[in-house]
């Protein structure tokens, strides 16, 4: 790919698509914003999210069975309903044996029929509660432990194969902490919060009502076990924010020394049942983490690890398995940790069954019916437009040196972008799906994918490949393949409508673009070179002024408080809210160029400028439950959504455009306005 140096004919191109649609009427409001969902009555710089949102806030309820609800959700439920409509057509069809319509169908059939599920009660899962039982040493827990990876139970040393950070045209084989209940290892260790230390007694009784359906007795006594088990595992966590730092998770260990540097865990044992034995050496994403875990499989005791692992398994079952699991499971996981009231309908989870089980399949059968040839060809050209003017920005950038300057703009002209579906879909043939097996046909789905990643070693890296599905409503940065994806899901309104205004799509779908765009340069993804490898690119000096940026977006994010005494984390959400400042910042810029120098329209009485900050602001649009928020507040790297368009406080263009002035709650000085690209 040649380097946009300039908005040239992919710009022209999009103008011209949105003015041949001039005719057709947007989706939301005249001109592709809801209007109606604005609150006038709030100042744009007291809450520019409530000034955008607030009439929406006040009147959307959150579904039932949500535990957050906005843009996102909607585009979700839209996709969940078209998904479905795919999925049953293939059920209903009398498709070819062994064909993706086929095994589409069947399995969604298998988890609809809840009679049979019923009747056959705990049976399917036996097999593995009798070979746990039957362990008689650290190395049979070794050993099982290494199979349950394969079928994607969680396990406190997980395994997984992706692309070599450092040599990124082969695949190695990482390990890394995992194995907790709760969501974070804040939830077992931080008492000044009461809501973890409240989650913790609801957790306790939640496993002990586990283990009392699956017939097991003294389910009290063994819950405090296993809850004291995940609080030792939990102390050798790595933080999520010291995860966040790339260059540390890269430890490569012989696979030789595993056993004397990490021991307690039979590594050999636990290698072989995983199917990695024969790999020369690991890469160890948290050492301590793995290391203190090692040493408890050997310390703590047979019968409480099996015990533990009894209701892991049951745990990550609990989808399939009969109702009365079915609903203990959710009354934990949806309603005390995040505070939804209702499960979801079955159709709905037996969607996301079967995409979590084949979702290029069902994508394949999305995108011939959804998602046309014309609406990739226009978001193609805006992602063009993004990289052009994220290329002219980076042209005038004062503060990098000229060396780095010109490798970062090498980099941007090495991108690859992907939008809308894969160029090649995903083989499912190995993968065996039987009428009425719900459980059979869910733990063949998991071995089928662990297996599918496995034989990637010592195969070409297959740069085609998609980390999402086509209805996933997201987007993602690769920096390993240094490329950009966009499913077909998410362009859609209110990200982006072809018959919207351009100010509207740019501050939307735009700034997504241009987010994910600057990923590949905030503070983990600029450790990565054009070719996508993990290696320092930039001098020391460069690295240094950065940071001084950085470390300001830190402060300005971790003053807000999204729930009373909690306020979010701005190390674990740097990326995301560097992303953001970027992204808004560029598709700004791609904007204005659009214009090709002429005026843009006056519309409802808003300027081109206020029409593109509202349409950032209503992709943001959520309203959380509060124990969801609590969640999220620890465990995700981004900002909470509501919180995100408050971003325009950075831009100059946005006190402009609302006439913003001192004395304002989110005003900042000129000086205190942070510009890193």
């Amino acid at each position: 790919m040649k380097p946009f140096i300039l908005l040239s004919a992919a710009a022209l191109a999009f103008a011209a698509s949105s003015a041949a649609h001039a005719a057709d009427k947007p989706q939301l409001g005249s001109y592709g914003f809801d209007t109606a969902g604005m609150d006038r009555t709030v100042a744009p710089g007291d809450d520019f999210y409530r000034y955008a949102n607030g009439n929406w806030d006040k009147t959307t309820p959150i579904p039932a069975d949500r535990s957050s609800w906005g843009g996102f959700g909607v585009l979700r439920d839209l996709s969940d309903q078209r998904t479905r409509e795919v999925i049953e057509a293939a059920s209903k069809t009398r498709a070819a044996p062994g064909s993706v319509g086929q095994k589409v169908g069947d399995y969604y059939a298998a988890f609809m029929d809840e009679r049979t599920i019923e009747a056959k009660g705990l049976a399917p899962l036996k097999p593995k509660l009798d070979a746990i039982a039957a362990l008689r040493s650290p190395a049979d827990l070794s050993r099982w432990m290494g199979d349950a990876v394969r079928e994607g139970i969680d396990m406190p040393i997980g395994l997984q194969v992706e692309q070599d950070l450092k040599n990124n045209s082969t695949y190695s084989v990482y390990v890394g902490q995992g194995g907790l209940g709760l969501p974070d290892r804040d939830y077992y260790l931080v008492d000044s919060n009461p809501k973890f230390v409240e989650a913790r007694a609801k957790y306790r009784a939640h496993v002990a009502r586990m283990l009392t359906l699956a017939g097991m007795a003294d389910a009290e006594a063994k819950a405090q076990r296993i809850f004291d088990l995940e609080t030792k595992i939990a102390r050798t966590h790595w933080t999520r924010a010291e995860s966040r730092q790339i260059d540390k998770l890269y430890n490569p260990v012989p696979t030789a020394e595993l056993g004397s540097r990490m021991p307690g865990l039979d590594w050999r044992g636990y290698l072989t049942a995983a199917g990695a034995a024969a790999r020369p050496q690991l890469i160890v994403a948290q050492p301590s983490a793995i290391t203190g875990t090692a040493a408890l499989i050997a310390s703590e005791p047979l019968s409480t690890w099996k015990e533990y692992l009894t209701f892991r398994t049951l745990s990550a079952a609990a989808p399939v398995l009969p109702k009365a699991f079915v609903d203990e499971n959710f009354a934990f996981y949806g309603t005390v940790l995040a505070g939804t009231p209702q499960l979801k309908e079955r159709w709905k989870r037996g969607v996301d069954r079967v995409n979590a089980a084949l979702g290029e399949g069902v994508g394949e059968l999305y995108v011939a019916r959804y998602f046309p040839p014309e609406s990739k060809a226009k978001a193609e050209a805006l992602v063009k437009n993004l990289i052009a003017a994220f290329d002219t920005r980076l042209q005038r950038l004062d503060w990098m040196a000229p060396q780095t300057r010109v490798a970062a703009r090498e980099k941007l002209a090495a991108f690859t972008y992907k939008t809308g579906y894969p160029d090649r879909w995903r083989d499912y043939s190995r993968l065996e799906v039987r009428p009425g097996d719900a459980y059979g046909n869910f733990a063949r789905a998991a071995r089928f994918e662990y297996r599918r990643n496995l034989d990637k070693i010592g195969k070409p890296v297959d740069r085609g490949e998609w980390a999402m599905t086509p209805q996933t409503v997201n987007a993602y940065a690769n920096p390993l393949l240094n490329e950009i994806v966009f499913p077909a899901a998410i362009l859609q309104p209110p990200f982006f409508d072809p018959n919207a205004d351009d100010a509207v799509n740019y501050g939307g779908i735009g700034a997504v673009i241009g987010h994910e765009i600057s990923h590949h340069f905030d503070d983990q993804g600029r450790k990565f070179d054009k070719n996508g490898n993990l290696t320092e690119w930039w001098t020391p000096q460069d690295a240094q002024r950065f940071k001084a940026y950085t470390d300001k977006v830190v402060a300005q994010y971790g003053a807000y408080e999204p729930l009373p005494g909690q306020k979010v984390n701005g190390e674990l959400t740097l990326g995301e809210n560097i992303a953001d400042l970027a992204g808004l910042t560029v598709a700004y810029d791609a904007y204005k160029l659009s214009l090709n120098d002429r005026p843009a329209p006056l519309l409802e009485g808003m300027t081109g400028d206020q029409r593109f900050f509202l349409g950032w602001a209503q992709v943001w649009r959520n309203k959380y439950r509060e124990p969801f928020l609590q969640q999220i507040l620890t465990t995700d790297p981004h900002t909470p959504g509501n919180w995100r368009p408050h971003v325009v406080r950075n831009l100059d263009a946005w006190y402009t455009a609302f006439d913003v002035k001192p004395g304002a709650r989110f005003f900042l000085t000129p000086e205190q306005r942070i510009k890193v690209w």
